[in-house]
């Protein structure tokens, strides 16, 4: 039999490949001093990818609960490899219609196949740690921006790239504060530079593919009725296993769908264009902007299996109360800092409540649904995020676009956690029918 740390393992290096989607706000200013393109243009192929994310977990939970989850995985890195060979390839003879069609909908199903396929697979290997184990294998897609994001900063074209459009973004802010017509083509990318950007996808794609098939073919399901040895797996034995049928017809269902909607829609509005918000606020160089955001997004990885486990003591509903709390204190104050040190702390704690989101939400949807069929239920959850991450992305480069800022966009978000904070009070498993007052202990 596989070892579980194995399995694990290879499941985490799988999602780090595909967490790389979440480094997207690097190569948005970029793009735009390329092609001249808006902020809302180019921000179409995240939420496209993230769209597609939701309905390829959706697809992908199904397929890897009939043939489990390795050909699911070894389809997913290829496609999301090839969504970044292809858009680099043709997106400056093409224009953003084959970016979105490439790095939007191929990769993006390939990312929710991927992530569906390991998080079914590696949760399953801890039926007495649902929370850390469901955190452990997510922390691998927060973990992927990081080191991706750190890694370009030793690539001298991409910083060669990143110089030059920080010198556009600044010449377009300055045009617009000044009332006059902005010169595009004067600080537009050189053509080698926008080869060099390109090239930047190419190379990422290959990577990805050759890393992320080693790993994919380790993971795999655990044997039928497995638990640990000595230890009853006691949330697994209690929890019947609900179809996917039987699970869209309780009321609980929809409450988790919306958690993570609203929870996927806090972060998401700032993680999509990080960088540009991190420089309009703190007024420091586009390099200085992304050298903040990479240092601070490890923890979009750490929140995941920090929150997963202590869910695991506390009970996932109380876990999402301060993931939603910590946003809400955040989202009041952002807007109106500008010491790049606390907006860099900020953007810590969102992202740590952020990924916690995704480190709890498995283990909640296993405990209340079971596991048998969990690739096809938590894939139909996932869909949340897919439509979120397409709607908080466009609506904050919308607000930038007409408005010329992105704070405009920050204190109404607050809004969402508020309203999530709501959910974890009420929402019981199916089988219970009595909702105390106070938070319940571990579920």
């Amino acid at each position: 039999m596989k070892n579980r740390w194995v399995v694990a393992l290879a499941g985490v290096l799988v999602m780090v490949c595909l967490g790389t989607v979440y480094s997207w706000s690097l190569f948005t200013q970029p793009l735009l001093a390329s092609f001249g393109w808006s902020n809302t243009t180019t921000t179409w192929a995240f939420a496209l990818a993230n769209l597609f994310l939701g309905i390829g977990a959706a697809v992908g939970g199904r397929w890897q609960d009939v043939s489990g989850p390795r050909f699911v995985l070894l389809a997913a890195v290829v496609m999301w490899g090839a969504g970044n060979i292809l858009a680099g390839l043709g997106t400056p003879q093409f224009g953003p219609l084959w970016l979105y069609a490439t790095y939007g909908v191929l990769g993006g199903l390939g990312l929710g196949f991927g992530y569906i396929a390991c998080v079914s697979a590696v949760i399953k290997w801890f039926p007495d740690a649902r929370g850390f184990g469901g955190g452990l294998i997510i922390m691998g897609f927060g973990l992927g921006s990081y080191i991706y994001n750190n890694a370009l900063k030793y690539m001298p074209t991409f910083t060669d790239v990143a110089k030059a459009a920080g010198v556009y973004a600044k010449a377009k802010a300055d045009a617009l504060a000044a009332h006059v017509a902005f010169d595009h083509y004067r600080y537009s990318l050189a053509p080698s530079q926008v080869h060099d950007l390109m090239t930047i996808f190419v190379i990422s794609g290959i990577a990805i593919i050759i890393v992320g098939l080693a790993c994919a073919v380790f993971v795999d399901n655990p044997p039928a009725l497995y638990i640990r040895p000595g230890r009853a797996a006691a949330a697994t034995l209690a929890t019947r296993p609900f179809t996917t049928e039987e699970m869209l017809t309780t009321g609980q269902f929809y409450m988790q769908w919306l958690m993570l909607f609203l929870n996927v829609s806090c972060g998401i509005l700032l993680i999509s264009n990080a960088v540009p918000i991190i420089q309009e606020l703190s007024k420091a160089p586009v390099a200085v902007a992304a050298a903040a955001y990479a240092t601070v997004a490890l923890a979009n990885g750490t929140g995941r299996i920090v929150w997963g486990t202590l869910s695991d003591y506390i009970g996932r509903n109380a876990a999402f109360v301060f993931i939603f709390g910590l946003q809400v204190a955040v989202y009041f104050t952002l807007g109106h800092l500008t010491d790049i040190t606390f907006i860099a702390a900020s953007y810590f704690i969102v992202l740590l409540s952020y990924g916690g989101g995704f480190g709890v939400m498995p283990a909640f949807n296993a405990d209340y649904f079971g596991t048998k069929h969990f690739g096809a239920n938590y894939g139909l959850v996932l869909t949340a995020w897919g439509c979120a991450g397409l709607l908080g992305p466009l609506f904050i480069s919308a607000v930038k676009d007409a408005t010329g800022s992105f704070s405009g966009a920050i204190v109404p978000a607050a809004i969402l956690p508020i309203v999530a904070m709501i959910i974890p009070f009420i929402i019981r498993k199916p089988e219970e029918t009595a909702a105390p007052a106070t938070l319940p202990a571990a579920q």
